[in-house]
């Protein structure tokens, strides 16, 4: 298994992911970080970290700008490398203890997609904002499975499920035969998402694959600027990253 975390400009963050990931109970995997056209050191702080890691770490530079571009780079080099089950975090995001193993584990019963379960960093907002964010995924998820597109008989094989893109797990061998992630910047979930659910309809949800995912989108954009920004609306008068 391969965890891959694209990073971009995340020289401050990336730390503390890291950390949560050395702290994993299943370490038996291989970390592959991307760094995606990062000016600040962000690579710098990768390399550091591999001199002393309980895992082996990779890092590789992906210069095209998008976070669909990092992680489809980043998955199509461990698959190079022989990986046959990815995961996925994000730079500014903290896996508990249990999320490398609960990955495993489901891809093992289920090989397939893996979606697993996002709530707010607890080290960013106190217990109103957690709940904001809790609220904005839900609301985020119902749409999802009402919105037409999401719902046409005969096109997609599976019901339509929450998927975020800073936890998930797949085999490579589904991930080559949908094509990819999409290269292009961000939003990128529900594209990739709908193309796994026109392939196949093997997709579980793994509630014991936890990660603390960073609010910091919801404090720079609002809660109605983010629940446009879901909804593929674009960022509204704000900049395209929420830093």
């Amino acid at each position: 298994m391969w965890v891959v975390v694209p990073a971009h400009q995340e020289a401050a963050r990336l730390g503390a992911t890291l950390r949560a990931l050395a702290a994993q109970h299943d370490r038996d995997f291989t970390l592959l970080v991307v760094d995606n056209a990062s000016t600040d050191g962000t690579g710098d702080v990768a390399r550091a970290f591999a001199a002393s890691a309980p895992f082996p770490v990779r890092v590789v530079e992906e210069p095209e700008k998008g976070v669909g571009s990092a992680v489809d780079t980043g998955f199509r080099y461990a698959i190079g490398q022989g990986a046959r089950l990815l995961a996925r975090t994000d730079a500014d995001c903290l896996p508990r203890p249990g999320w490398a193993g609960a990955a495993r584990a489901a891809l093992t019963a289920r090989p397939g997609l893996v979606c697993g379960r996002i709530t707010a960093r607890r080290d960013e907002h106190g217990p109103l904002g957690r709940a904001g964010f809790a609220a904005l995924v839900g609301l985020a998820s119902l749409f999802g499975r009402l919105r037409p597109q999401h719902v046409r008989r005969g096109e997609f094989r599976a019901p339509y499920r929450m998927h975020a893109g800073n936890n998930m797990a797949i085999t490579a061998e589904l991930y080559l035969a949908v094509g990819g992630m999409p290269r292009r910047p961000s939003p990128t979930d529900r594209l990739f998402l709908n193309a796994v659910r026109r392939h196949t309809d093997r997709i579980s949800r793994c509630r014991s694959m936890v990660v603390e995912n960073s609010t910091r989108r919801i404090r720079a954009y609002g809660i109605a600027g983010t629940a446009r920004w879901y909804l593929d609306k674009g960022s509204g008068r704000h900049g395209t990253d929420p830093r």
